[in-house]
């Protein structure tokens, strides 16, 4: 790998860690955010999910246009954008200013996502799978200290405290636009297709349709635990530090899985990866049920373990749905790490009306069902005679 494409992979790297702390910040403290404004979790849910669907559906209209110009706006604006509004929800006093500010960080994050996608496999070369694996594991891992600090600096200074944390992001966004190359007609060339071209192309084609089907059924699990189990573990005492730091171990641990993920394909194969990663949830999930009330301490290593399983087939899918149609690099970015997670969004503004008539376990037993009977697609990923 030429030097100056690993010094990009490096800030771009960086640069989706900060970025995805910013968009795990709320998680642990919505419940006291919540009671601080007077919503209900149900409310609270929509509002999380929100973030969740301005953030992720329309990262493909975004990577459409990033793999059509030749700039790095999007890296940049979006950055600025996330680290400029999302630390500003908390603090804000009406339920209004907070929706305002979450849309406007949220799609911050829409527009950093698919360009990144796309420049992290561009400058990967021939070793797309790892160093796509690190980039995705890096964003997991700023996904996973989010929760921490923003549950530390509600604990100990107060949500009014939240937006001093947006230099954070400022700095790291000039840090980007200094190392990150420009990208020109002699290094990029700039495709030529429309975007429903690119649409059809990409919704008709059978193993695309099933990855996104999976990338949803993952993310569905990662974010059904990430909305709904601070307010269990904040109804049965824990502080919001304490609720941070249980959703930072859990998505650190699964930026480990992303990272670890080309080890464990070269092990058991790639097949093998999709079924672990969507089968095993299932009775994690049933064991986490069992015993959070009886054997606590137990109960967070099976959680945490469940972050593990969950994202190790993230970095596989991603590769995989890239070298479908390479030419669309930042739009399958946008549907594998956007769209599907947009959807799954949607799904959760309703999941909490739901967890609060029915109870979380039995919304977060469903949800484990799910991944684990919708598994039996994957072999279809592998059959050669079929797009």
């Amino acid at each position: 790998m030429k030097r100056g494409n690993k010094s990009a992979l490096i800030w771009l790297s960086g640069g989706h860690f900060v970025n995805d702390i910013y968009t795990g910040f709320l998680n642990p403290i919505m419940p006291f955010i919540a009671a601080k404004i007077g919503i209900s979790m149900a409310v609270a849910t929509i509002v999380l999910s929100m973030s969740h669907i301005v953030s992720s559906l329309l990262q493909p209209i975004f990577g459409f246009f990033a793999d059509n110009m030749l700039k790095r706006s999007f890296i940049f604006w979006g950055l600025l954008l996330t680290s400029c509004f999302i630390p500003f929800a908390p603090a804000s006093k009406t339920l209004s200013h907070m929706v305002a500010f979450i849309i406007l960080g949220s799609l911050g994050s829409s527009l950093f996502h698919p360009q990144a996608l796309g420049l992290a496999n561009k400058f990967s070369g021939a070793e797309a799978v790892k160093y796509m694996g690190i980039f995705l594991g890096m964003g997991t891992l700023g996904y996973s200290v989010g929760p921490l600090l923003s549950a530390y600096i509600a604990q100990f200074f107060g949500l009014e405290k939240m937006p001093a944390l947006a230099v954070i992001g400022l700095f790291w966004a000039f840090v980007m636009f200094k190392f990150v190359p420009k990208m020109s007609g002699d290094s990029a060339s700039k495709p030529d297709y429309n975007i429903k071209e690119a649409f059809v192309a990409i919704l008709s084609n059978r193993k695309l349709n099933i990855l996104n089907i999976i990338s949803m059924l993952k993310s569905l699990i990662s974010t059904s635990c990430f909305i709904l189990l601070p307010f269990l573990w904040k109804d049965m005492g824990y502080s919001p530090f304490f609720i941070g730091s249980m959703l930072f171990i859990f998505i650190s641990l699964g930026g480990i899985g992303s990272m670890v993920s080309n080890r464990f394909e070269k092990i058991i194969g790639t097949k093998n990866v999709f079924y672990l990663s969507m089968i095993s949830t299932l009775p994690l999930m049933l064991l986490f049920v069992l015993t959070y009330k009886t054997y606590p301490y137990f109960s967070f290593l099976v959680y945490f373990m469940m972050g593990f399983i969950t994202m190790l087939a993230v970095p596989v899918t991603m590769n995989m749905a890239q070298s479908i149609v390479p030419e669309y690099k930042s739009i399958i970015g946008g549907f594998i790490n956007g769209f599907a997670w947009g959807i799954v969004a949607i799904i959760m503004s309703l999941n909490g009306f739901v967890a609060q008539a029915f109870g979380i376990t039995n919304v977060l037993l469903g949800v484990a069902f799910i991944p684990a009977v919708f598994s039996v697609f994957v072999k279809y990923l592998f059959d050669a005679n079929k797009n």
